[in-house]
């Protein structure tokens, strides 16, 4: 779904068919008239073959063109007859769970008028995706949501929303981890939800819950308990490389101004307000991953626009959005409305504050936890005991992709040691992030290193990351000759506009290296000869074991006397550990040294056969 055009003169699309079967959307709308048309010309392209929607108390024709769009056979309108004391969208859901259309579906999803599903696999399809989630034995598919922010946009404009809103949240922001589910569709034994649907009662302690498998968005099985609860990813089980959902929820000033005058699907009061901005406003990476659909998406949409009744609803729908605006613009609360919000932008991701959905009573959950979940997790954890596996997981610090140096939005720093580091959530994870504020970054190795390593050693890390160990360790060991390599470019600039906000210069004792050294053995053997290590932090993931050992038999030289294990090399093949020790053995290092295991594993060379060498320690 990378592209399509045509020259021919627009005309209405023909609505989706998938070898998966019928794949629902379940929506619910309230006077969304300005982006009803993109909403659905895009989820035509991703390959939703039926659309079906709610409505309730639209004043701007929202309900009015999604009857004309059932019209064309192109979507299904729903009134969401509300009973009294139910909001709006848990009615909405009910009425979905008891529509023959929706139970009729194969592939089921429920989400909200400003989220838009990007599908980075493949074609950008769903048929693609589905192809992929099928082939794994998969009957679901678990959609963490990405945050777009307002790009620093405050007026109003008919631009597509995915074209014009390209700044987002880093994925690594656990705020932002709310998640939709699309899943194989059985009304008789699930139950609709906003977020995931959950088994019905009936089914919890049968065997339909043992052939269930989810996988999250990068196509990796989720863990047992979201089978039965949970509507957010965690560190564990968050995933974008195959499926993303891209929730943009403020869109510029003026649109979050028009939000803000109709009100909400949910009647939430004061919903809309500067900490809801705050919270939302999130623009610290570029992605520009939904350009893939642009061309499909405005071929349907151009396409949806030559039907004259479709066309005069939509332009009067933008017509009355814009007639509120300029009153509103007009107003004496306009300009405090607009620096409110843009004093809130300059909230830093760190300080912001995210209120979950009600708490459930504790008791009420685990009296709903039926005797399969448990008997589940006891299974799963006896599984980890027998292949050896270890219960104790390194702490991801690390963003591990997709690092992006190019802004600097607002974020707070804290003194670590002896570092001021800033609480960037484009390179470090949501846990390092806490450590950062509270001052206790690295902790275990910054107050260590500094007493474990030889007086005048050469100190050579290779995937240093963000540099902070080689900054913290020239302050406090001035006396070691540090070697720092850092293959990407943009950690690489990180590391640069740190260590000069520190004060810590590059000289002859100090190296900063960029070229990449650690994918083979004779480019890292040769990395080893050229900086003969005393002490070798390894933190690039990509050097395994076998590369190790073979590099610094190529390099010539005796081992180095100190190997420490760290950042994202340690949190990302540490069930590679025993393959490392074996190595690490071979080449002399019998002890193991007394760090946090959550934080790196370190290794010193038997003295005396360091003492053979003529390098004693």
């Amino acid at each position: 779904m990378d592209g399509a055009s045509s020259d021919r003169k627009p005309r209405l699309p023909q609505k989706p068919v998938s070898r998966h079967g019928c794949i629902t959307a379940v929506s619910m709308m309230k006077d969304e008239g300005p982006f009803v048309l993109e909403w659905i010309a895009h989820h035509l392209a991703v390959g939703f073959t039926d659309l079906v929607v709610f409505t309730n108390d639209c004043t701007d024709g929202t309900d009015d063109m999604l009857i004309r769009l059932e019209e064309l056979g192109l979507a299904h309108h729903r009134r969401n007859i509300i009973p009294e004391g139910v909001k709006p969208q848990p009615s909405a859901i009910k009425h979905a769970q008891a529509d023959p259309l929706v139970g009729q579906s194969d592939w089921l999803m429920v989400f909200d008028a400003d989220e838009f599903l990007c599908v980075h696999y493949g074609d950008g399809t769903l048929d693609d995706l589905l192809d992929a989630v099928t082939a794994e034995g998969a009957n679901g598919l678990v959609v963490t949501w990405r945050i777009f922010g307002s790009g620093g946009v405050q007026h109003w404009s008919r631009q597509p929303v995915t074209e014009q809103f390209l700044n987002a949240a880093p994925p690594m922001w656990n705020k932002g981890w709310g998640v939709k589910t699309l899943f194989r569709h059985d009304p008789e034994r699930w139950k609709l939800g906003i977020h995931r649907p959950s088994m019905k009662n009936k089914v919890l302690d049968t065997d339909y819950p043992h052939g269930i498998k989810w996988l999250n968005g990068s196509g990796q099985e989720t863990e047992e308990y979201f089978k039965f609860r949970g509507w957010r990813s965690i560190m564990r089980t968050v995933g974008y490389d195959w499926v993303q959902m891209n929730h943009y929820a403020v869109k510029s000033i003026d649109a979050f101004a028009l939000r803000r005058l109709r009100g909400n699907v949910n009647n939430k009061a004061n919903k809309y307000d500067s900490g809801y901005w705050a919270l939302q406003d999130r623009n610290e990476v570029r992605d520009d991953s939904m350009l893939r659909y642009s061309a499909a998406r405005k071929h349907i949409f151009d396409g949806l626009l030559s039907d004259p009744v479709l066309s005069r609803l939509h332009h009067a729908a933008l017509d009355s959005a814009e007639a509120r605006l300029a009153d509103f613009k007009d107003s004496a609360a306009y300009e405090p409305f607009v620096a409110e919000l843009k004093a809130a932008s300059q909230v830093p991701i760190t300080a912001v504050s995210a209120k979950p959905p009600k708490e459930r009573d504790p008791e009420k959950i685990a009296a709903r936890m039926s005797e399969i979940e448990r008997r589940a997790g006891a299974r799963h954890a006896a599984e980890r005991r027998a292949d050896g596996r270890t219960e104790v997981r390194p702490t991801g610090l690390y963003v591990l992709s997709g690092v992006d140096m190019s802004t600097e939005p607002p974020m707070e720093r804290a003194m670590n040691h002896s570092i001021e580091l800033p609480a960037d959530p484009g390179i470090f994870t949501p846990p390092a992030l806490t450590q950062i504020m509270e001052g206790k970054f690295e902790r275990n190795l910054a107050r260590n290193l500094p007493k474990l390593l030889p007086r005048g050693a050469r100190y050579v890390e290779i995937g240093a990351a963000s540099g902070f160990v080689a900054g913290h360790l020239r302050n406090e060991r001035p006396d070691l000759d540090l070697t720092v390599q850092e293959s990407d470019p943009e950690r690489m600039r990180f590391i640069g506009k740190l260590w000069k906000a520190n004060g810590i210069d590059v000289t002859h004792q100090v190296r900063l290296e960029g070229a990449p050294v650690a994918a083979d053995a004779a480019t890292l053997g040769r990395f080893l000869a050229d900086s003969r290590p005393d002490v070798l932090v390894l933190g690039d993931p990509v050097l395994d074991a076998e590369t190790l050992e073979a590099a610094v038999a190529a390099s010539g030289l005796a081992p180095p006397r100190q190997v420490y294990l760290v950042g994202r090399l340690w949190s990302e093949r540490y069930r590679e550990l025993p393959g490392f020790e074996e190595v690490l053995h071979r080449l002399g290092f019998t002890e193991r040294l007394g760090l946090d295991p959550q934080v790196a594993a370190g290794y010193r060379r038997d003295t005396a056969l360091a003492a053979s060498h003529g390098d004693g320690a």
